[in-house]
Order: structure tokens, then sequence, then C-alpha cells
């Protein structure tokens, strides 16, 4: 995998030890090429300085790209060590360790404690896990989300998200063959979804 835009343009993310899983709740399913070029399009000029949650980052290309691309902050969440040790290295040689940080967590804990509020939201667990009927109210009930923040679900085209949950409003649903981006919103603020 490669970086598609900004900076860090053309350089290999990812590794082979990334995708070693202690078991099913474990998946690695890196965000593809096409599918992270589509994250940034509807973001457009929204990710120049602000601050992104790549919740379930994996192999951290969502927030790396998003780095390449001129965010201010990246905080990258994931559980798995050895992809936290990844995300760090290539923070390391992409020149952007003091503009990311990376925590090993699970992702409603860290939901649960944290204090930053959000620009960008990633969200992408396991396609077979039910995380995000956990996550995405507890984003809502955390208000993590800034006022003008937008956050972006990745799962399966076969699955549909609910329209709305609490103040975060579903703006639309992007398709790429089995993969599907839902785009949030909150209710109280308005925004405009390209």
């Amino acid at each position: 995998m490669r970086i598609s835009g900004g900076s860090a343009k053309g350089r290999k993310v990812g590794f082979k030890r990334a995708f070693r899983q202690k078991d099913e709740s474990d998946e690695l399913r890196p965000t593809s090429a096409k599918v992270r070029e589509a994250i940034f399009n509807i973001l457009r000029d929204q990710i120049t300085d602000a601050v992104v949650l790549d919740l379930y980052a994996g192999t951290g290309a969502v927030g790396i790209e998003a780095l390449s691309r001129g965010a201010g902050r990246v905080v990258f969440v994931e559980h798995n060590p050895q992809r936290v040790s990844i995300i760090k290295d290539l923070t390391e040689r992409f020149g952007f360790k003091d503009r990311g940080v990376v925590i090993k967590e699970r992702a409603d804990r860290f939901l649960k404690r944290t204090e930053y509020i959000f620009d960008i939201i990633f969200v992408d667990p396991p396609y077979r896990s039910e995380e995000l009927a956990t996550v995405l109210p507890l984003i809502d009930a955390r208000d993590v989300l800034s006022d003008r923040g937008v956050l972006i679900a990745e799962h399966h085209a076969k699955k549909k998200l609910p329209a709305s949950i609490g103040n975060l409003e579903l703006k639309k649903v992007y398709k790429y063959g089995d993969t599907s981006l839902s785009v949030y919103c909150s209710s109280i603020k308005r925004y405009s979804v390209q």
C-alpha cells in the first residue's frame, strides 16, 4: 500500500507482520487505495489542520494519509501491539512523529476516557464484528466530535447503519464494491457534505 497524496505521496505503508492476528476479532482488512482516495475526496479542504481520530487504526494508512495531506494532529487507536509499533515507526520515518499520537488501547476504552475533541473521526472495525453498534453511540454520548466535525464509518456494503444515532445524523453513504462509507455529522450543527 502506498500513500496517494500530500507530502508522503508514493511512500509505502504496511508490513506483513501487521496482518498477524490473535483471533477473528483482531482481523485486519486495510482500507484500499481507492477507498482512501474517496475518503479524502469527501473531506476535501476539511483535512487541513484538522484533529483526526483513526479508530481501529490497523496499519495506520488512513491516519498517515491524513498527516500527509496536512492534518494538524492524528490520534491512532489500535489494540494490537505489533500494529502500534508499526504505526509509531511509520510516523517517525515519514517525519510525522510530532503530529501523530499512537495509543495502544481498545476503541471503547479510549472513547470512555479521552479528552480530545476531533474534527474528523474515521471508524473501521473488523467487518465481522459488531463494534460499530458499540462505538458509534459512545462517540455520540461522549460528544467527541467537534461542532462542524465529520464521522466516516467504513463497513461491509451489506450492512446498513441507522439514519441517526443520538445527535449523529447520516448524511450520505458511498459504495465501493463490497465496502461502504457512511458519513455522519451532528444534527445540532450544520455541515454540507459533498
